[in-house]
């Protein structure tokens, strides 16, 4: 499965440097269902349980936003558990397997609800499915951070997840129109058709990539993993970088795409099916994105390549203003080269992360692999939340849904354009002195194997400490 191996700074172990393409793509594979799940989550479900099951608005939204940022809470403790697993199947691999199961069981129960259910039922099973989603994707990306400890490759093996992600997101976009226009479905037919996607080809391509994708054996376990030390790894300015990067850049396209038919139905003159089109557009240049950013980072170091994609997002932002409405062909193109900064951040964040874990390790003594990845999956959750508060916001400065008004209309620009734009920029000035470049890691990693080497000698050499007194030399004369 893969080209080329050498000996690597993790306890020694011999890890394949670059994987094959088609092993990169099953271990991608199981992103697809679980990325599909995160829109339904945020566009159809809560509306599915208002309209169709009868819930009220309070009790819809107060369940979804509490059950999240309770959920946010896990995540340290999944990665410190993580981090302590030791099994012949490895440390990440186990829990994806685990959380799957938990996962399709709660889409289950949500997708497929009939009327009559209450509040405590969509309580109870939200909680379920974002315990499986925690374990899932946890393991999933931290799992991703030990197949590689190549500087270059952990971009190419993050852009495969992030690429699985986005057809995910594109799979699920098409089915309501499948299910209505070509098989004569309604709505509560298209939201269990996006159940049942989940449900099926979760356990498929879980099973795919756990049974034929290997996981490099871990260094025995030292230190501690746990609250305390989750807290301390916030402390790192080379981890408070990437938490804003990742944070800003999850969170300016969080508050484009909530806006985004606002805007171009009101501002651009379209109507839904162009909107439509246009954001099936905007995924679809988002996947084309997903190999050109691993491809800049092997050039210029991959900090470099995301500052170069915050700036172009922050352009193309503002672009999307000036644009005439009604003009569907450069609305296309706004839209392609708006999507194709979206993958950047997911996948070389990530990747970063990765270079963070040797740098801690060498530092510590301690893999915190589970650590790390808690912290950027707890951020996604972090943006996802607060970009649900720009409707607080825009309806604070005078916007009106049905009423077009100046003040309005001026907020909805801003908040759409102006705001992702100046966020973009911020993460630009962020990353641009972040410290780990390819050299730094490329030295981080020959002390680890150093380091390695002289542990694994050392038992050795314990039989020459303890020799028999009279097989020890008489001292010669002090010079």
């Amino acid at each position: 499965m893969s080209v080329r191996a050498r000996s690597t700074a993790r306890g020694g172990v011999q890890m394949s440097e670059r994987r094959s393409s088609w092993t990169l793509a099953r271990f991608a594979a199981p992103a697809i269902p679980i990325s599909a799940m995160g829109l339904p989550l945020v566009v159809y479900l809560p509306e599915y349980y208002i309209n169709s099951l009868g819930l009220s608005l309070g009790t819809v939204g107060a369940a979804f936003l509490i059950v999240k940022l309770v959920d946010m809470l896990l995540d340290p403790i999944l990665g410190g558990v993580m981090d302590g697993t030791r099994s012949r199947f490895g440390r990440f691999r186990p829990w994806l397997v685990i959380g799957t199961p938990i996962v399709a069981l709660g889409t289950f129960a949500l997708f497929m609800a009939k009327p009559g259910v209450g509040p405590i039922y969509l309580w109870f099973w939200l909680a379920v499915l974002y315990v499986g989603y925690s374990m899932v994707v946890l393991s999933q990306t931290a799992w991703g951070a030990v197949l590689s400890s190549d500087y270059q490759q952990r971009s190419r093996i993050y852009g495969w997840w992030q690429g699985a992600n986005v057809v995910g997101m594109i799979l699920v976009l098409c089915l309501p129109p499948i299910v209505t226009g070509v098989f004569k479905g309604d709505h509560l037919d298209s939201v269990r058709a996006m159940g049942w996607f989940i449900v099926i080809l979760a356990p498929l391509t879980v099973l795919l990539a756990v049974t034929t994708v290997g996981e490099p054996s871990a260094a025995p376990r030292r230190g501690k993993t746990g609250l305390k030390q989750y807290a301390k790894l916030l402390t790192r300015p080379s981890v408070q970088r990437l938490l804003v990067a990742d944070l800003l850049m999850g969170l300016a396209p969080g508050i484009a795409g909530t806006l985004f038919l606002f805007f171009f139905e009101r501002m651009k003159d379209f109507d839904k099916t162009q909107a439509g089109v246009l954001l099936l557009i905007y995924f679809i240049a988002a996947l084309a994105g997903a190999p050109i950013w691993p491809m800049l980072a092997k050039r210029v170091g991959k900090h470099r390549a995301l500052v170069v994609a915050s700036v172009v997002y922050a352009v193309v932002q503002v672009t999307a203003v000036i644009t005439p409405p009604g003009n569907l062909v450069l609305g296309m193109i706004v839209l392609v080269l708006a999507g194709l900064p979206y993958s950047a951040a997911p996948l070389l964040v990530r990747a970063m992360m990765a270079d963070i874990g040797d740098e801690e390790r060498l530092e510590s003594g301690v893999d915190k692999t589970g650590l790390l990845y808690a912290i950027v999956t707890g951020t996604v959750k972090l943006g996802y939340a607060l970009a649900v508060g720009v409707f607080i916001i825009l309806g604070a400065l005078g916007f009106d849904p049905k009423t077009p008004t100046a003040a309005g209309d001026a907020a909805l620009v801003g908040l759409y354009a102006f705001a992702p734009a100046a966020l973009g920029l911020v993460v630009a000035a962020v990353v641009l002195r972040y410290p780990l470049d390819a050299t730094r890691v490329a030295e981080i990693q020959r002390q680890l194997g150093a380091r390695d080497a002289a542990e694994r000698d050392a038992p050795a050499a314990e039989p020459q400490a303890h020799v028999l007194p009279q097989q020890v030399p008489a001292p010669g004369p002090a010079e």
